[in-house]
């Protein structure tokens, strides 16, 4: 088998290869064996058809088929000959199938970029420093109570916290616009369900009130003919609700799962959630730093294959998340770019070090997450069995736990500063 190689662009790569022919038509000689075996034809019992009649019947079928898997075991064998690691699938251009001659094809493809990785060893990490206060634990009781809050009709204006409903109806530059009409619809001022502009001019309205909110529809609004753009609300008040809080018994904690123990127990589960979220914040913002500043330590020239494909993906799970019913109401390709080259490079260099400082799998952490998965089910076992019978689950559950070794053993060697913080700054909580 002889290969040659042409390098067409920074990853690009254009490889002839030339197969004897002899290699082709022992190969298609062998199959059409194996079809006489098992092939059945009329006037010839099971197993005894002649070769002869085979290859009458099937010989440009089998030609075919062999010269597909010809072509595909020789690229493999071509790829290690020449020490070559394709970032995807090649392009195949046949340069000569004919019978009684050599096999020749060219095979167009990208390798993925040599890496020599640097930083990895003394960045400069800075690690938030935060504890769960007292404080804290009271706002998120209070926070659960508003979860759980009725709502009492009020004489006065409307304000923070109050639900109340409206009728409106938007126009932008005198035009309605889809979406932009509701009737009774609740507004709880403060939860930020709405845009700014429209709880903003609610609050100190009355009980039957109406007028005009202008509102601007923020940069990144999801329905893109909307954003950036100036609307008029014509508005009314139809009911001004205060909130009502339920009162902190036991009958309140059972409303959260807690059986036994009362008020004193949900402050124990609580106060060990925000504890585990604080600290999956905390190791979240660590991570950040470590991959940006790996991204800057180590640029990449980046296969367009990956690019694209990863492009597509986000794409595509977006429409999904979007409720998108067919490829014309996807989002536009160029605002994922970005997104999938830093997921594209991370990707190469996450491998890169798991190759270089030979990390292996931990099976028992792999363990650890199904069971954290599986626990949030009332049948837990069954849950774990059905996640570990999933290969797809497997994989993602194996490569997140691989990434956060990766990111363990940076975090080993860097230089890491405390910075005193809180819970309300790293969670965001009660913004």
């Amino acid at each position: 088998m002889q290969v040659s190689i042409e390098s067409t662009g920074a990853l690009e790569r254009r490889m002839e290869v030339q197969v004897p022919a002899a290699r082709v038509e022992k190969a298609v000689d062998e199959r059409l064996q194996q079809l006489s075996r098992t092939v059945r034809l009329k006037g010839f019992r099971p197993g005894k058809v002649p070769v002869k009649v085979v290859r009458q019947q099937f010989g440009q079928q089998v030609r075919q088929e062999v010269l597909g898997d010809v072509v595909q075991s020789t690229f493999n064998e071509a790829l290690v000959q020449e020490k070559l690691a394709p970032a995807g699938g090649p392009r195949i251009e046949p340069l000569n199938a004919e019978q009684g001659g050599d096999l020749k094809y060219r095979a167009v493809f990208e390798v993925l970029p040599q890496i020599e990785l640097k930083g990895t060893e003394g960045m400069e990490l800075t690690r938030p420093a935060a504890e769960v206060q007292p404080a804290d634990i009271d706002a998120m009781i209070d926070n659960l109570r508003e979860q759980r809050a009725t709502y009492a009709a009020v004489d006065r204006p409307a304000q923070a916290k109050d639900r109340v409903t409206v009728d409106f109806e938007g126009s932008v530059d005198g035009e309605p616009f889809e979406g932009g009409k509701g009737e009774s619809v609740p507004v709880i001022l403060g939860a930020g369900r709405m845009l700014a502009d429209f709880e903003a001019g609610i609050y100190g309205m009355t009980n039957g009130e109406r007028k005009n909110i202008e509102v601007t529809f923020p940069a990144n609004y999801n329905a893109q003919h909307l954003a950036n753009k100036k609307a008029v609300f014509d508005l009314t008040v139809k009911s001004i609700e205060g909130q009502q809080l339920p009162e902190l018994n036991d009958e309140f904690c059972k409303s959260y799962g807690v059986e036994e123990g009362g008020i004193e127990r949900l402050r124990e589960e609580v106060t060990e959630n925000m504890r585990r979220e604080l600290g999956d914040a905390v190791r979240a913002r660590m991570k950040r730093q470590i991959m940006d500043a790996l991204l800057a330590s180590n640029p990449l020239e980046l296969p367009k294959t990956l690019v694209d494909s990863q492009v597509r993906e986000l794409q595509m799970d977006a429409g999904r998340r979007m409720g998108a019913q067919d490829v014309s109401q996807l989002p536009p390709v160029e605002s994922f770019v970005e997104a999938a080259r830093r997921r594209v490079a991370l990707s190469l260099l996450v491998n890169e070090v798991i190759r270089t400082a030979q990390i292996q799998l931990d099976q028992s952490k792999v363990r650890e997450r199904f069971e954290e998965l599986a626990a949030q089910f009332p049948d837990s076992a069954q849950a774990m069995q059905t996640y570990r019978s999933n290969p797809q689950i497997q994989r993602q559950m194996e490569a997140g736990v691989l990434e956060d070794q990766v990111v363990d053993w940076l975090i080993e060697r860097a230089k890491v500063i405390d910075n005193p913080s809180s819970f309300k700054e790293l969670m965001n909580f009660g913004a």
